[in-house]
C-alpha cells in the first residue's frame, strides 16, 4: 500500500483545527514518513491551492470549515477534481451522513474521534485502493427524504455553481462573487439563474435555506 515507487507521497489536509490537522499529519507521516503535506484552514485557500497545483495523491477534507459546510465542498472537488481521491474527516458519525459521503464519491469518511492510529490505518486503506469506513457503520441507512432530494438536486450542479451557492451561503453579493471568482456579474447571475432551476426553488433565499437544511442536520449531530 501506499506511495507509488519513486515517488514521494503528497497530501492535502483541509482542516480549520490547527490541532487536528497536527493529528493528520502525524497520522501519515507515521506510515510515510517522506510524504510531502499541504495544510489548508479554509476552502478558498484549498481551491486556490488546487487551481495552482493538482498533483496529489489524497485529500483529508473536513466538511465544516469555512467556506463549505455540508456537503458542498465534496461536491465541488468531486465535480472540479474527479479523479483526486477525497477522505471527509468529520465529527459527525452519523451513519446517513458516512453513507452520503461515499454515494457523492468520497474514498472514505475518518471520524475525529478516532485515535492516530485506527487514522493511521485509514489512511494507509485508502492509499491501497480501498474505500475506508468506520467499523459497525450501518451503511444502509438512509437520510431522511428531503434532505436526501435537496443533496441530489445539489449534486446536479456544475463545479463553478457550486461555488456561487456557497458564497450566496455566506451572504456575498453578486459583485463580491464577481470579483471572487473573475467573472462579470452578469455571469454569476447566469449562474444563480441555473441554481434555482436545479433547485427547484423561486429565489437565492430559498435555496440559500435548502442549502442551511442539510448544514443543519451536520451541525446539530457534530455539536451534540
Amino acid at each position: 500500500m501506499g506511495e507509488a515507487a519513486g515517488s514521494s507521497l503528497r497530501l492535502v489536509i483541509a482542516d480549520d483545527h490547527p490541532l487536528f490537522r497536527g493529528a493528520l499529519r502525524e497520522a501519515v507521516l507515521g506510515r510515510h514518513a517522506d510524504a510531502a503535506i499541504e495544510e489548508v484552514g479554509t476552502f478558498d485557500d484549498l481551491t486556490a491551492l488546487l487551481e495552482r497545483d493538482q498533483d496529489f495523491d489524497l485529500i483529508l477534507l473536513d466538511l465544516t470549515m469555512p467556506g463549505a459546510r455540508g456537503f458542498s465542498g465534496l461536491i465541488y472537488l468531486r465535480a472540479q477534481y474527479a479523479s483526486l481521491p477525497v477522505v471527509v474527516v468529520s465529527g459527525n458519525e452519523e451513519s446517513a451522513v458516512i453513507r452520503r459521503c461515499i454515494d457523492l464519491g468520497a474514498s472514505g469518511f475518518i471520524p475525529k474521534t478516532m485515535s492516530v492510529a485506527a487514522m493511521r490505518d485509514a489512511v494507509s486503506s485508502v492509499l491501497g485502493g480501498e474505500a475506508f469506513v468506520p467499523p459497525d457503520i450501518n451503511m444502509s441507512t438512509r437520510a431522511d427524504a428531503e434532505t436526501d432530494a435537496i443533496i441530489t438536486r445539489l449534486s446536479t450542479l456544475t463545479p463553478q455553481q457550486v461555488r456561487v451557492l456557497m458564497m450566496l451561503s455566506e451572504g456575498r453579493l453578486n459583485k463580491q462573487i464577481a470579483y471572487e471568482l473573475s467573472v462579470s456579474e452578469a455571469t454569476v447571475k447566469a449562474h444563480v439563474s441555473a441554481i434555482l432551476q436545479k433547485l427547484g426553488v423561486e429565489s437565492r433565499t430559498q435555496a440559500v435555506i435548502a442549502v442551511s437544511k442539510v448544514e443543519a442536520g451536520l451541525w446539530s449531530q457534530s455539536q451534540a
